[in-house]
């Protein structure tokens, strides 16, 4: 070991971005942090979200995450007392779970001098979580397109060269990413699948262009949302108060149940549309207004700092 506590923090993120399913994600300016403390047995504290639905023993996600690290790199000898100050909501489409994989891999891996590199991290990553798009930007930040290529996962940073607000309605009702991946049907249409082509090769332009008055066509689904919206009905309704209170586009979150809009302006009245509007069918939430972030999970405190 080389240190023997570090804290880190881990972007939440939102993925999909419409049509990108399964491979686009965008890190966002919105922080859990996660202190790690080698330990003589182990031990898991909780604070904010989730400290009442989450595991505080050994099978908690972070720990797993640090403890396969460990592993990895065969110091899985070693107990962990680690505490994690949750501010990304669980079950809504914000990368929750990405951020525990990643926030635990990364923290143990820099307790232990960094052995493994960034593509090793986020392979691990991809394996604990099962799909690339939350976990890439969880750990490189920005907004990354990700394909696997039989065992290896590839990144491409898409280049955000105009300044943009991310809107984020928030439902006080999660969502299960499983049950909503169980609706999605097997095989789908030559037609959609050229929907959805298009839309993600603009989408890509347009963030990378600046030039980004398509992104309200650009970003429309037909792979994931239109089965998705079987348990969350209210989604369509959220987006079009988005799209009509001036939005440049507004999608589903990940998995949902968030509903993220992008806008140059109007921010707040967007907002107020969308809440507004899922208050009037029932469906309370909270708002979050943010931005995308560059920066993906780094050490904000290592041993030294912390004996300080």
């Amino acid at each position: 070991m080389k240190t023997n506590q570090v804290t880190v923090r881990i972007p939440a993120t939102t993925a999909n971005l419409g049509p990108g399913y399964d491979c686009i994600g965008m890190a966002l300016d919105w922080w859990n942090e996660i202190s790690i403390k080698v330990s003589d047995r182990p031990n898991v504290s909780i604070i904010g979200e989730g400290n009442r639905e989450l595991s505080l023993a050994e099978d908690n996600l972070v720990y797993r995450a640090a403890g396969e690290l460990l592993k990895r790199v065969k110091e899985n000898n070693q107990s962990l007392d680690i505490t994690c100050h949750n501010k990304i909501p669980l079950a809504r489409g914000l990368g929750s779970s990405a951020a525990a994989i990643v926030g635990g891999l990364f923290a143990a891996n820099a307790v232990c001098g960094d052995l493994l590199d960034q593509d090793e991290l986020l392979g691990l990553a991809v394996e604990m979580e099962g799909h690339c798009d939350n976990v890439a930007p969880a750990l490189l930040g920005g907004c990354q397109i990700v394909v696997k290529d039989g065992e290896k996962v590839f990144c491409s940073t898409v280049n955000l060269t105009k300044d943009i607000d991310v809107i984020i309605f928030v439902p006080d009702q999660p969502m299960s990413t499983e049950e909503g991946r169980a609706l999605l049907p097997k095989e789908i249409s030559r037609e959609d699948a050229v929907y959805n082509i298009g839309r993600f090769g603009m989408l890509v332009n347009s963030l990378s262009s600046g030039n980004l008055e398509n992104l309200s066509i650009s970003t429309r689904d037909r792979l994931h949302q239109p089965y998705r919206e079987k348990i969350f009905p209210a989604m369509k309704y959220i987006i079009r108060s988005a799209n009509n209170a001036g939005a440049i586009g507004a999608f589903l979150s990940g998995g949902g149940s968030s509903v993220t809009a992008f806008a140059t302006s109007r921010t707040m009245t967007i907002g107020y549309e969308m809440a507004d509007v899922a208050d009037k069918i029932g469906i309370p939430g909270t708002l979050k207004v943010t931005k995308p972030s560059m920066l993906g999970s780094h050490v904000v405190a290592d041993d030294n700092e912390l004996k300080q």
